[in-house]
């Protein structure tokens, strides 16, 4: 048996998609071990995932040739296809101001076997993570940021991430505002985390002037990173209800534990193949 692969794909939709994905794994003896599809009425745009593994002589033999046996397949019906090794670790770069909570999660699930990931690096623009990281055997990068400096800034992490060979960048509380180039280049590989109180409660001390407001509900969201600051699809998002009893220290608590979360089920469902973006939104296979 070899395998699994994962194939996922969004097209325009037409009859026969299923049938010819499916048929063609028929044919070639592939088992499939997992399939979700969905069909966007509003946009006529479908999204499948497909799990799967060879199960005799006639399937292809690496990833290439499965690659080329879809070939005729995906250029019939104008897929935008990915065909990926289950069993391969996507790497990341890690992004981080100075507050600790999302990367220490990361960190955590990923050094104890919990994310299936490759973390490469971490970058920041202060001093503060580069204990947390190199306790963890992970490279830290320290690149300052300024007005002044910061395409040199941003060219900088790129050549982090092509050194790592790192495919996705993840900003866990990075708390600087990619320019619009960066954001194109990393177009759908770049997951930012931020609290759910945007767009009510902007820039400093949100959660102050939240607590102040007598907000019931706090959350986070886990998005794609666009040149539309914090508009980007969304991946996930989580909410947790508060009271009247909770002080600012409680809410602050609250809220990281959320983000932590919410960006770790990003990253993981990212890394697996489970995230279509369908225009300004995502389509998510979980």
């Amino acid at each position: 048996m070899t395998g699994p692969y994962v194939l996922t794909f969004s097209c325009a939709d037409a009859v026969g998609i299923v049938a010819a994905v499916t048929g063609l794994l028929a044919e070639r003896d592939g088992f499939i071990l997992d399939s979700q599809q969905y069909a966007d009425l509003d946009s006529g745009r479908f999204f499948m995932r497909v799990e799967f593994r060879g199960a005799g002589p006639c399937f292809p033999e690496g990833l290439a040739a499965v690659q080329a046996a879809f070939a005729p397949v995906i250029e019939r019906f104008a897929m935008d296809a990915r065909i990926g090794d289950r069993s391969a670790r996507p790497r990341f770069v890690i992004a981080v101001s100075q507050g600790s909570h999302c990367l220490n999660d990361l960190l955590h699930r990923w050094s104890t076997g919990n994310l299936a990931i490759d973390i490469v690096g971490v970058v920041s623009n202060h001093e503060h993570q580069r204990r947390l990281s190199e306790w963890h055997g992970v490279p830290f990068h320290h690149l300052p940021v300024t007005d002044a400096n910061r395409g040199e800034q941003e060219s900088a992490i790129l050549d982090v991430m092509a050194r790592g060979g790192a495919e996705y960048l993840v900003l866990a509380r990075y708390m600087q505002i990619l320019s619009t180039d960066l954001s194109a280049k990393l177009a759908g590989r770049c997951i930012n985390i931020h609290h759910s109180f945007l767009p009510g409660f902007k820039g400093a001390k949100p959660y102050h002037r939240a607590h102040e407001r007598g907000v019931k509900l706090i959350g986070a969201t886990a998005h794609f990173v666009t040149g539309d600051l914090d508009e980007g699809p969304i991946i996930e998002q989580a909410v947790e209800r508060v009271d009247h009893r909770d002080s600012v220290e409680e809410l602050i608590r609250t809220g990281r534990d959320i983000e932590a979360q919410v960006l770790a089920r990003a990253v993981r469902w990212v890394a697996e193949q489970r995230v279509l973006i369908d225009g300004c939104k995502t389509v998510v296979f979980r």
